[in-house]
C-alpha cells in the first residue's frame, strides 16, 4: 500500500521479484487461473510439406480416440545435443524447439494442437461448460476507485469484455466517462493495459499497452478532459511504470535498449536504465538519469514522492527481495543520485516521508517485516529509528492516510488491517467483512476517505469505502453473480510436510459432501518468490465446484505467507521443500476422505509449473492428472533467455558447480524416464510467452510423450497470441478454463 495511488500502481509493476511471476492485476499464480478483473489461433505459417513430414513425421490418430487406448503423438525429431556440466554428459535432444520461429517449430505446434483440440473438442460436455462459464463470467466487476486532484479514475468490466474499461468522474455519484477503453485497440482483445499513472494535477494520463501478452510495454500520454492522446510516444519498456513530477510536466521510467527485431522475445534482458521523459519531446531526447554499466543485472524503479522533493530509486537485483535504496533531491536539477541504502542485505520499500525522514518498510532483523525512519541527513543506521515492530503477523504493506499508518497484514494467509499513529502507536484494527483478502487502501495522506476491495473463495470482490476518521466501512459496489454462496464452505487446516512443518491449506467445496475419498479435487499452489496466496473468488473455481469438485490451496514454503524465513525455507537448496510440502497435501487429502490418487488434480502456472512439473515426475503414482501451465521446466537452460537470468537468486545457477547438482536433481524435464505411467497431463503455453519461454512447455511435452508408457492422455495445449498471463482476453479464459475441466472431467471419470 502507499498513499499515491499512481505510485502504489507503480510499485506494484516494479516489485521484479513479484512481477516476474505473478501478474499484478493478473498473476500467473492464481490470479492467472482464477481471472481476475483485468485479465491468455496464432495460426502458424505452415511449413513446406516436404519439411512438415521429414521434421515432425506426424502419425496423427483421429482425434475422436477418446477411449483408454492411447493417443498417437507426432513424432518429435530427437537432435544429438548433449551438454558436459561439470563432468555429467546431459542430452538435449530437443533443443531445437527452442527456436519458436522456425518451420520446424511451427509445423511441431500445429501438429501438437491438432491433436489436443481434437481430443477436447470431442469431449460431449465441454460446449455446456462454456456455457456455464460464459454464463457466471457476465457479471459486472469493478477495480478500486483512486483519487488524483479533482477526479476519481477506476476500472469497470462489463461482465464478458476482454479488457476493463478504466472511467473517471468528479463525483462518486456523478456521471462517469470512459477515458480509455483498451477493447477498442485491438479486435480480439490482445492489446492490454498494462500500466498508468496519472499526473499529480489529475489532467493527464500516462499508460502502458502490453501486444499479445508479451513483457514489452509502450507506453503514450493521454488528456483527461478530451480523452485524446498526445504525441508522446515510448518504447522499449519492460518492468516499469511510469511516476510523474509534480509539475506535471514529464515522468520518470526505466527501459532497455532496442532489442533485435527477430529474436525480442527470447533474448536475454540486461542494462536497464533510468530515464525521464519531457512532454511533447521524443524519446530520444528523454534524459537518463542513472544507468550502471558495470552492473549489467541490476534494474531501476522509480517513483516520486508524495511531496514532490525526491525521486526515490529502489535498485533490484533478479528476483532477490533485497534492493538498494538511491534518491535524488528534484529541487536541485544538478543534484546527484544519493546511494542511500548500497548493500543487498534485506528488502527495503520506501513508503513516505516528512521532510528529510524516509518511512521504509524492511525485513532487516525482522523477517516478517517492520516499519523504521531514516532521515537522510543522519542515514547512519545506527541512527535508524523503529516505528512500528514485527509483529507476530507478516507485514504486507504500509501506506500513510489521514497523517495515521494503514498497516495490511497476512494472519495464516488471510487480511488484517491495522491503524497506528505517526509515532507507532497501534489505534484500532479495520472490522473486515469477513475472512479473506484486501486490496487498496490507497490515496494521498491527508485523505480521510479510501476505498478496499474484500474478496475471498465465495464472495466476489466488493468495493467498500472507508473513513479514516470514523473507521466505518461502506459498501460502494457489490458485484451479482448468479449463484448462491451460501452452498459453498471453506475450511483452513494444517497438515504435516515431510519434515514435521505445519502447513497451512484452505479447502472450498459444496456443502454436505462426502468423505468417501470419491470428490475430484483440484490442488493448486505457486511456492516461490516470496509470493503469498490468500483467498480469492474465480468464476472458473465456482464452476469445477458445481461440477461436484473440491478445491484445495495450500500455502506451501516458498512464498511469502509467513515472511522472509518462509520464503528462504523453499528456495534454492531448500527448494525439495517445496515439493515435499505440495505432495504432503495431496497425502492429507487422500488419508482424510476427501479423495483418492486417481481423483486428484494438480495444478500451477509458471513457478507453480515448475512445481506440477517436479511432482509429477517425482510421484507420478500420488495424482490422477497435472495441468502444469506456462512452467519452469528446464531448470538448467531457463537463464539464458529474457529475464531468466534473475531467477538464479531464486533458484540458483546452472553455472554453478553445486547449484548445478540442485537443479538437476529436481529438473522436471531432466527427470522423467522412459516407461513410466505418468498422470493425464495438459501443459499449457503461449507463443509470445517472453517470461517463461515456451521453449520450456515445448521440450517437457515431447520428452513426456517419449518417456510415458500408460493410457493417459499427455497433451499440450499452445494458446496463440498470447502470453505469460498478464492481459489476456476474456474470451481466451473462457475457452482455457473449458477446457481445463472437459479435461478433467474426462480423465478423472467425472462424467
Amino acid at each position: 500500500m502507499s498513499s499515491n495511488p499512481s505510485y502504489t500502481y507503480h510499485k506494484m509493476l516494479l516489485s521484479l521479484r513479484k512481477f516476474l511471476f505473478i501478474i499484478l492485476v493478473t498473476i500467473i499464480s492464481v490470479k492467472f487461473l482464477l481471472a481476475p478483473i483485468m485479465a491468455v489461433g496464432l495460426t502458424p505459417n505452415k511449413a513446406k510439406n516436404e519439411s512438415r513430414d521429414y521434421h515432425v513425421q506426424r502419425r496423427l490418430s483421429s482425434p475422436t480416440m477418446l477411449s483408454n487406448k492411447r493417443l498417437n503423438y507426432p513424432i518429435t525429431r530427437k537432435g544429438d545435443q548433449v551438454d558436459n556440466y561439470y563432468g555429467i554428459q546431459v542430452a538435449d535432444p530437443y533443443r531445437w524447439l527452442e527456436d519458436p520461429d522456425s518451420e520446424e517449430t511451427k509445423a511441431w505446434v500445429e501438429a501438437q494442437n491438432k491433436v489436443t483440440f481434437g481430443y477436447l473438442k470431442e469431449i460431449p460436455a465441454r460446449e455446456k461448460i462454456q456455457q456455464r462459464l460464459t454464463k457466471l463470467w457476465d457479471y459486472e466487476r469493478y477495480g478500486i476507485p483512486f483519487k488524483e486532484e479533482n477526479s476519481y479514475f477506476y476500472f469497470k468490466n462489463n461482465g464478458l469484455q476482454n479488457q476493463s474499461v478504466l472511467y473517471t468522474l468528479k463525483s462518486l455519484d456523478g456521471e462517469p466517462k470512459v477515458l480509455l477503453d483498451p477493447n477498442k485497440l485491438s479486435e480480439d482483445g490482445t492489446v492490454a493495459l498494462s500500466g498508468l499513472s496519472v499526473s499529480e494535477d489529475g489532467k493527464l494520463l500516462a499508460y502502458g499497452l502490453s501486444t499479445s501478452g508479451s513483457d514489452w510495454q509502450e507506453w503514450k500520454v493521454r488528456d483527461v478532459e478530451t480523452g485524446k492522446d498526445l504525441k508522446d510516444h515510448i518504447k522499449w519498456i519492460k518492468f516499469s511504470g511510469a511516476s510523474w513530477t509534480h509539475d506535471s510536466k514529464g515522468f520518470f521510467y526505466s527501459r532497455y535498449d532496442e532489442p533485435n527485431q527477430k529474436s525480442q522475445l527470447e533474448d536475454v534482458n540486461y542494462y536497464q536504465k533510468l530515464f525521464y521523459h519531457r512532454l511533447g519531446t521524443p524519446q530520444s531526447e528523454d534524459i537518463l538519469i542513472y544507468q550502471r554499466p558495470d552492473q549489467k543485472e541490476w534494474g531501476f524503479s522509480g517513483g516520486v514522492s508524495e511531496d514532490g522533493r525526491y525521486l526515490v530509486i529502489s535498485v533490484w537485483l533478479g528476483t532477490d527481495p533485497k534492493n538498494l535504496l538511491f534518491y535524488k533531491d528534484l529541487t536541485n536539477p544538478n543534484s546527484e543520485v544519493v546511494e542511500l541504502i548500497n548493500k543487498f542485505d534485506a528488502d527495503y520499500s520506501f513508503v513516505d516521508n516528512d521532510g528529510s525522514v524516509f518511512y521504509v518498510r524492511t525485513d532487516l532483523d525482522a523477517p516478517r517485516r517492520r516499519l523504521i525512519a531514516i532521515d537522510v541527513k543522519n542515514p547512519a543506521k545506527e541512527n535508524w529509528r523503529e516505528i512500528i515492530p514485527q509483529a507476530t503477523e507478516t507485514l504486507d504493506g504500509v501506506g500513510i492516510l489521514n497523517n495515521q499508518f494503514v498497516a495490511d497484514y497476512l494472519k495464516d494467509a488471510r487480511s488484517q488491517v491495522k491503524i497506528f499513529d505517526l509515532k507507532g502507536d497501534f489505534l484500532r484494527e479495520v472490522e473486515l467483512p469477513g475472512i479473506g483478502s484486501v486490496g487498496g487502501f490507497g490515496g494521498k495522506r491527508h485523505d480521510t476517505e479510501t476505498f478496499y476491495s474484500f474478496t475471498s473463495f465465495t464472495i466476489p470482490g466488493a468495493i467498500y469505502r472507508y473513513d479514516m476518521v470514523t473507521g466505518k466501512s461502506t459498501l460502494f459496489r457489490q458485484p451479482k453473480v448468479d449463484f448462491n454462496p451460501g452452498n459453498y464452505e471453506t475450511k483452513q487446516v494444517f497438515y504435516e510436510s515431510k519434515d514435521g512443518t505445519q502447513i497451512p491449506m484452505f479447502i472450498t467445496h459444496k456443502k454436505g459432501i462426502k468423505l468417501d475419498a470419491n470428490n475430484p479435487v483440484y490442488l493448486y499452489a505457486y511456492g516461490g518468490f516470496g509470493v503469498p496466496l490468500t483467498p480469492s473468488f474465480s468464476v472458473s473455481i465456482l464452476v469445477w465446484m458445481e461440477m461436484g469438485g473440491v478445491y484445495a490451496m495450500p500455502n506451501i514454503r516458498g512464498g511469502g505467507e509467513y515472511g522472509e524465513e518462509w520464503h528462504q525455507a523453499g528456495m534454492k537448496s531448500k527448494k525439495q521443500n517445496v515439493f515435499d510440502d505440495f505432495i504432503a497435501a495431496g497425502e492429507w487429502l487422500i488419508k482424510n476422505g476427501y479423495t483418492k490418487s486417481e481423483k486428484l488434480a494438480i495444478s500451477g502456472g509458471s513457478n507453480g509449473g515448475l512445481l506440477v512439473g517436479a511432482c509429477m515426475v517425482q510421484r507420478p503414482d500420488l495424482f490422477g492428472a497435472a495441468l502444469p501451465a506456462v512452467g519452469v521446466l528446464d531448470m538448467l537452460r531457463f537463464h539464458k533467455f529474457t529475464i531468466g537470468w534473475a531467477w538464479t537468486s531464486e533458484y540458483g545457477s546452472p553455472d554453478d558447480a553445486e547449484d548445478f547438482k540442485v537443479l538437476y536433481a529436481y529438473s522436471p524435464l531432466h527427470n522423467l524416464k522412459k516407461g513410466t505411467a505418468y498422470p493425464a497431463t495438459l501443459i499449457t503455453t503461449a507463443d509470445h510467452d517472453d517470461r517463461v519461454v515456451p521453449a520450456h512447455s515445448f521440450k517437457f511435452a515431447a520428452a513426456l510423450q517419449a518417456a510415458h508408457d500408460g493410457d493417459a492422455p499427455v497433451l499440450i495445449r499452445i494458446e496463440t497470441k498470447a502470453g505469460h498471463g498478464a492481459g489476456k482476453p476474456t474470451a481466451k479464459i473462457i475457452e482455457e478454463s473449458a477446457d481445463r475441466w472437459a479435461f478433467l472431467l474426462r480423465v478423472l471419470k467425472m462424467e
